[in-house]
């Protein structure tokens, strides 16, 4: 019993340290936020760009983590759809390591439009994908007496999951990011970004590719 709690609480923890993992990532768009602030010269802007940032993010993760709520009610094949989860995430992992380019369409995407461009870009670049095998890690601790209950109750609880994940993981994935944009916008200034800019996408693509394997470890 102590090492399911533990398990959880891990688990948990992962949600929230990745969400705040992709917020502090430039690629996940709190540089426009603050370019937003800038150019408008309100902090007001600063806001509204945030909140768009997390209202994209946070469809994207609902998005993806829907389908395997699904999927997860089907309780005599959750080790098979883990598996496959686990597969895709570091097939999304090895492929951004390999490729390290981003979606033309992204820079097709006005930036009077930061939801749709946060929601694209979280599919694009896996950050929804990432919570798959620990959204379904919590599934599987959740649903171990699965046997004994309908496959409607099953649904509803797993949805309800989504929703917390979804939440949980966005508010430390703006409350990051924010945190960070604010910091630039009111004391650190431009000069940060040009002299501290640091790009993410390998350790992205290694992160990734780190989470399916764990993901994977534990279906096993």
């Amino acid at each position: 019993m102590e090492s399911l709690t533990t398990s959880t609480a891990g688990l948990w923890l992962a949600v929230i340290l990745s969400g705040a993992y992709h917020g502090l990532n430039p690629g996940m768009g709190w540089p426009l936020a603050v370019s937003s602030a800038l150019m408008e010269q309100r902090q007001s802007a600063l806001w509204r760009a945030l909140a768009a940032l997390a209202g994209g993010h946070f469809l994207a993760m609902l998005g993806i983590l829907l389908p395997f709520a699904l999927m997860a009610a089907l309780v005599e094949y959750q080790r098979e759809i883990r598996i496959g989860a686990a597969l895709m995430v570091i097939a999304m992992g090895t492929y951004i390591a390999i490729t390290r380019r981003h979606p033309r369409i992204l820079s097709r995407i006005p930036p009077s439009k930061l939801a749709l461009w946060s929601f694209l870009v979280a599919l694009a670049h896996g950050a929804a994908l990432m919570l798959v095998p620990i959204y379904l890690g919590l599934c599987g601790l959740d649903e171990l007496d699965a046997g004994h209950r309908a496959v409607s109750e099953i649904m509803t609880t797993n949805g309800l999951l989504v929703l917390v994940v979804a939440k949980l993981h966005t508010a430390a994935m703006i409350l990051g990011g924010g945190v960070l944009a604010f910091a630039v916008y009111r004391w650190l200034g431009l000069q940060f970004l040009s002299r501290s800019w640091f790009n993410l996408e390998l350790v992205w693509a290694f992160s990734l590719i780190l989470v399916g394997a764990l993901g994977l470890w534990s279906a096993i």
